[in-house]
C-alpha cells in the first residue's frame, strides 16, 4: 500500500524525481570509481615512484569527489521537497476527505484517530519518502555495483561475500516480519494517547471540579505505558539489529584482511587491490546498513499508509447524487415523510415513523425528554444524517435527490455552541462570507449578543473560550441569523440564556425571521409554549402535536414536562 499511494502522489513529480535517480546513479558511480582508482594511485604511484600519476590520480578523484557532493546536495534539496510535497497533498486530501465525511463516518474512525492519521502517519510516510530519494535509491545500484568491482579486483575472495550477504539479509527479513505488527500496534497506541487526552484538555474543568485528577492521571499514564511497552518492545529488536548486522561486518572485514594477507604474500594479488577490495566491502555493508535503516522504517510507513488509504478509500455515505437535480426557486418547505432512523449496528430505531412539515412563515418547537431524538431529527434536515425509511423533502423533493447545496439554505444552531479562533466577524462571516457590518451588527442585535461585543475585530479564542456560556451561546445564535436561511433550527439553543434574554431574543426573531421557517428544540418550556406547532416527541416517536393549550388538554407527556416546570398557573 506504501508503494502504491506514493506513486499515485508522485506521478504530479515525475521530473523531480527522474532527476534525483539520474544525480543518484552519478553519486552512486562516482563512489564506485574511487576505491579503484585509490589502488592504481598504491600500485602503480606508490609502488613504481610514480609522483606524477599520483597527482593525477588524485586529481580525477578531487573532480569525482565535487560532482559527488553537487549532486547529493541537489539530490537531497529535490528529494526532500518532493516528499514534503507529498505529505502536503497528501495531508489536503485526507482533510478534504474528512470535511465531506458525516457522522457515520467520524464515529467510525474517531476524531483522536483522524489526528493521528492527518498528522503522524502523513509524516512517517512523508520520512520514508525523503530516505528513499537521499538513500534508497542508490542502495541496489551500490550493492550491486560493489559486489561486481569486489570480484574485479579479486575473484577469489568473492566466496566471503556469497556467504555474508545471505545473512545480513536474513537478519534484516527476522526482524521486518516482527517490526510489522509492532509498528501498527503503536499507531493505534498513539490514537489512544491522543484520546485520552484530548477529552483531558476539553473537559479539564469537569475533571477539576469533581476531583478527578488521579484518576485521569493514572488512565493517562496506563496509555502512556501501553505505548512505551510497544516502543520498547519495539527498540529492542531495532537495538538488536545494530550489534548483529556490526559483528558480521567486523567479521568479514577481519576475513578479508587474513585471507586477503594471505595472497597478498602469495603475490596473488596486489596490495592496492586489496584496499581496494575492503572499500568495496564497506560499500557493500554501508549499503546493508543503508537497506536496514530502511526496513525499519518501511514497515511503520507501510502501516501508517494503509491507516492512510482507510481515509481516502471510505467514501461518505452522504453525498451529492451523480444525477443531482437543481434546487427549486423560492422559500423552500422543509418536511420529514414517514422518516425512521437506525444507527449501524443498532437494535433499535431512534426514530420511527416521523411524519413533520415545516411551510414558510411558521415556528415548529419539538420537546421531549433525553434521549427522545431530537438532536437526532435535527441532524436530518442538512443531511447530516439520511434516514434508514422514509424521507426528508425539500418543495416535495426527496434531499437525496437534490445537491448538497441545498445546506446553504438552512442554518443551524447546534446544542454545543462552538467559535473558531479569529474573530467575532470572521466567526459570523462563516455564514455568509459577502455579509456587510451593518448586517452582521443586526445579526448580533437581534441575538442580544451587543452588549458584550465592542468590535467585530473583538478576537475569538478557540473554541470561543474567551466567552462565557451564555455568550458564546448568542454569538453562535447571531451567526446563523447572518444567513437568513430557508430554515433556521435552534437544537436547545436558548438553555444558557436567563429568561429575560431568552424571551427578548425569542420576540426578535419574529420579525427578523419573518415568512422562512424555525424550528425549536428546546427543554424549556417558556422557550418553546409560544410556537405555532409543539411536536412532542417521546422513545423517537410523536406522542403528541398541536399548541401550547391543545397539549395541555390532549397529551400527558407534554402535560408532566410542563408541570415539572411550571406550577398549573404558570402553564395555564
Amino acid at each position: 500500500m506504501l508503494f502504491k499511494l506514493s506513486t499515485r502522489y508522485l506521478r504530479d513529480h515525475a521530473l523531480p524525481v527522474a532527476t534525483v535517480i539520474v544525480l543518484q546513479i552519478l553519486t552512486t558511480f562516482a563512489a564506485l570509481s574511487l576505491p579503484t582508482l585509490n589502488a592504481n594511485i598504491i600500485d602503480k604511484g606508490v609502488v613504481a615512484g610514480d609522483i606524477a600519476y599520483i597527482w593525477r590520480t588524485g586529481g580525477e578523484m578531487l573532480a569525482i569527489s565535487a560532482v559527488q557532493v553537487l549532486a547529493a546536495v541537489t539530490t537531497a534539496y529535490l528529494g526532500s521537497r518532493t516528499a514534503m510535497a507529498v505529505g502536503q497533498a497528501l495531508r489536503r486530501d485526507m482533510f478534504h476527505q474528512v470535511q465531506q465525511y458525516g457522522s457515520l463516518e467520524i464515529s467510525q474512525f474517531s476524531p483522536p484517530s483522524l489526528i493521528t492519521r492527518t498528522t503522524n502517519d502523513i509524516q512517517q510516510i512523508q520520512m520514508v519518502l525523503v530516505m528513499t530519494f537521499t538513500i534508497m535509491v542508490q542502495v541496489p545500484i551500490m550493492l550491486v555495483g560493489g559486489v561486481v568491482m569486489a570480484m574485479r579486483q579479486d575473484i577469489e575472495l568473492s566466496w566471503l561475500l556469497v556467504a555474508i550477504i545471505p545473512l545480513l539479509a536474513g537478519i534484516m527479513g527476522f526482524a521486518s516480519t516482527r517490526l510489522g505488527p509492532l509498528f501498527r500496534q503503536m499507531q493505534d497506541r498513539l490514537d489512544g494517547i491522543t484520546t485520552v487526552l484530548r477529552e483531558q484538555l476539553t473537559g479539564v474543568s469537569v475533571i477539576r471540579a469533581f476531583v478527578k485528577q488521579d484518576d485521569e492521571r493514572t488512565r493517562y499514564e496506563k496509555a502512556n505505558r501501553d505505548l512505551q511497552d510497544t516502543g520498547l518492545r519495539t527498540g529492542l529488536i531495532m537495538a538488536m539489529l545494530f550489534p548483529g548486522v556490526t559483528l558480521v561486518v567486523f567479521a568479514a572485514q577481519v576475513g578479508v584482511i587474513y585471507f586477503g594477507g594471505l595472497r597478498v604474500d602469495a603475490g596473488a594479488v596486489e596490495v592496492g587491490s586489496l584496499v581496494a577490495f575492503l572499500n568495496y566491502l564497506m560499500q557493500i555493508f554501508m549499503s546493508v546498513m543503508m537497506a536496514m535503516m530502511m526496513f525499519m522504517m518501511v514497515p511503520r510507513a507501510e502501516v501508517c499508509a494503509v491507516r492512510a488509504h482507510e481515509v481516502l478509500s471510505t467514501q461518505p455515505t452522504i453525498r451529492t447524487a451523480e444525477t443531482a437535480r437543481p434546487l427549486p426557486d423560492g422559500p423552500l418547505t422543509f418536511a420529514l415523510s414517514d422518516v425512521s432512523f437506525r444507527f449501524p449496528g443498532a437494535e433499535e430505531d431512534v426514530l420511527s415513523h416521523i411524519d413533520l412539515a415545516l411551510p414558510p412563515g411558521t415556528t415548529t418547537a419539538i420537546i421531549g425528554s433525553t434521549g427522545a431524538g431530537k438532536t437526532t431529527l435535527v441532524n436530518l434536515f442538512p443531511r447530516l444524517l439520511d434516514p434508514t425509511a422514509g424521507a426528508v423533502t425539500a418543495n416535495g423533493i426527496p434531499l437525496i435527490e437534490l445537491d448538497l447545496s441545498v445546506r446553504e439554505r438552512i442554518a443551524l444552531v447546534p446544542q454545543r455552541a462552538f467559535l473558531f479562533t479569529g474573530t467575532v466577524g470572521s466567526n459570523l462571516r462563516l455564514a455568509d462570507a459577502q455579509a456587510t457590518d451593518e448586517q452582521l451588527w443586526e445579526a448580533l442585535r437581534v441575538a442580544q449578543a451587543t452588549e458584550f461585543v465592542q468590535s467585530l475585530d473583538d478576537p475569538v479564542e478557540a473554541g470561543g473560550k474567551n466567552f462565557s456560556g451564555g455568550q458564546r451561546q448568542r454569538l453562535t445564535i447571531a451567526r446563523a441569523l447572518v444567513r437568513r436561511a430557508d430554515l433556521t433550527v435552534f437544537d436547545d439553543s436558548f438553555s444558557a440564556l436567563d429568561y429575560a434574554t431568552d424571551a427578548t431574543l425569542r420576540r426578535e426573531l419574529v420579525t427578523y425571521l419573518e415568512g422562512r421557517s424555525v424550528l425549536i428544540v428546546g427543554q424549556r418550556v417558556a422557550t418553546i409554549r409560544a410556537a405555532d406547532v409543539i411536536v412532542v416527541l417521546d422513545d423517537g416517536r410523536i406522542v403528541g402535536r398541536g399548541t401550547h393549550a391543545e397539549l395541555m388538554e390532549t397529551s400527558p407527556t407534554y402535560q408532566e414536562i410542563v408541570l415539572s416546570q411550571l406550577t398549573a398557573e404558570e402553564a395555564a
